[in-house]
């Protein structure tokens, strides 16, 4: 009887994500499997969350708007100069209060 030997680790394989309703086939290797959903999920959040806040916006902007508030959180992170704690703060709170005031205004009556 013979055995199949099993894949090497790094070898990739295809991982088929789930974000805003759509699904992505998008190949890694075996051992980040599992980082890759999870990555996959924290943006459909994202995306999702982006999309109920602002007003009817293509899925094209709302990942790029989701692109963009991560890179900003990962320099802050990271401890970027030129991105300070606090200004990224008070400009992420004044971005969603301006997506409040936008969905509240388009709101039909």
């Amino acid at each position: 009887m013979s055995r199949t030997p099993a894949p090497p680790k790094d070898s990739a394989l295809t991982v088929t994500v789930r974000i805003m309703g759509r699904e992505y086939d998008v190949a890694c290797p075996q051992d980040e499997h599992e980082t890759l959903v999870a990555s996959a999920e924290f943006l459909n959040e994202r995306m999702t969350a982006i999309r109920r806040r602002g007003k009817a916006l293509g899925a094209e902007r709302i990942a790029v708007m989701a692109a963009l508030n991560i890179a900003r959180e990962l320099l802050t992170l990271k401890g970027t100069s030129g991105v300070s704690q606090k200004e990224t703060e008070a400009t992420e709170r004044l971005r969603q209060l301006g997506l409040d005031i936008e969905s509240a205004l388009s709101a039909p009556e």
